[in-house]
């Protein structure tokens, strides 16, 4: 893990510290370092980093424990920083939509932003989206993740360091890369993992909001085949599991976003858990990866959400967060 200072020139490698970088989950870094090992360049709005990975960001807070003997250092992550800005609608539009190249259409919207720390790859990935509508102020990230994915690609962040030149961040859209489509994991494998197929959720969530007796707001969700939700009911008789849900506290403009939210955390799920380290290959978050038991027959794939690195006592280690790993 290197140090740079805040306009992005290497002082050295950060020596005797344990380091965690949450990538997409908090989208926080955390440096340790004894007191004894701690000098003044560690300090606000220095850089911290591993050239080409987006492990690292800025330094934010400087927390000191006297008790512990030791300071720590924690920032935003760089793809933290994309979770932090908002896409806004143009003024007297209803929402905010672009066409064009995808990094030329990221282009315009991260680099203003930054004030040139993050630069947009200048290369043509030969796809394009058209009138691609964003969601009413959603984050930064968020709004480009979705549109990645709408066409197959997913950001990748790296970090460049060039010889005497200041560091800078590189954002470049590249395509998903479906590695549950190339290898057959299963216990074959020697590969541990664990899966859970539940189709017994709640389907039907009757929602009982403000209001008394035949006043009352009351209206019902339905969960569809395909896993979403409408007004609709697709599961009747009995394949019908349902749930009441009562919420007298929550505006009635709000209450339905709730209540989605609500039978989203109850209805059928599968879950899949894996340790995608072990694979011995490298994947970025939004890859998908797969799994096999041929015991049950049960097969699932999932994409990477998050991705969590680590320097403990000199020992670096991974781990991948797959899709809704985090829910149970």
């Amino acid at each position: 893990m290197i140090l740079a200072d805040s306009d992005g020139r290497e002082l050295g490698a950060i020596l005797d510290s344990n380091i965690t970088v949450d990538t997409n989950g908090e989208y926080e870094f955390s440096v340790q370092i004894a007191r004894s090992n701690w000098y003044p360049e560690l300090t606000f709005s220095s850089y911290v980093y591993i050239t080409e990975t987006e492990y690292g960001g800025i330094i934010g807070e400087v927390l000191t424990d006297t008790t512990l003997d030791y300071v720590e250092l924690k920032g935003i992550t760089w793809r933290g920083r994309l979770q932090y800005k908002v896409i806004e609608p143009p003024a007297g539009s209803d929402y905010k939509t672009v066409s064009g190249e995808l990094n030329q259409v990221m282009k315009t919207l991260i680099e203003p932003e930054f004030d040139g720390l993050f630069r947009v790859s200048l290369e043509d990935t030969g796809i394009s989206v058209k009138n691609f509508q964003f969601d009413r102020y959603c984050t930064l990230l968020e709004g480009l993740t979705k549109m990645l994915k709408s066409v197959g690609y997913r950001l990748q962040i790296r970090l460049i360091k060039e010889q005497d030149e200041p560091c800078y961040i590189l954002i470049e859209a590249v395509p998903i890369t479906d590695y549950s489509a190339q290898i057959e994991l299963s216990q074959d494998s020697r590969l541990n993992f664990t899966m859970d197929d539940k189709q017994n959720g709640v389907n039907h969530l009757v929602v009982t909001g403000k209001g008394e007796m035949q006043e009352r707001n009351i209206f019902h969700l339905y969960a569809q085949k395909d896993g979403s939700i409408g007004k609709t009911q697709y599961y009747k008789g009995l394949n019908e599991i349902s749930a009441v849900y009562e919420n007298t506290s929550t505006e009635t403009a709000e209450l339905e976003k709730t209540s989605m939210e609500q039978l989203q955390k109850l209805m059928n799920k599968k879950t899949f858990q894996m340790d995608v380290a072990k694979l011995g290959i490298e994947v970025g978050i939004g890859d998908i990866v797969g799994g096999r038991d041929y015991l049950t027959g049960m097969y699932m794939s999932k994409p990477i959400e998050n991705i969590i690195y680590e320097i403990t006592n000199d020992v670096e280690s991974i781990t991948y967060k797959l899709e809704g790993e985090d829910e149970e």
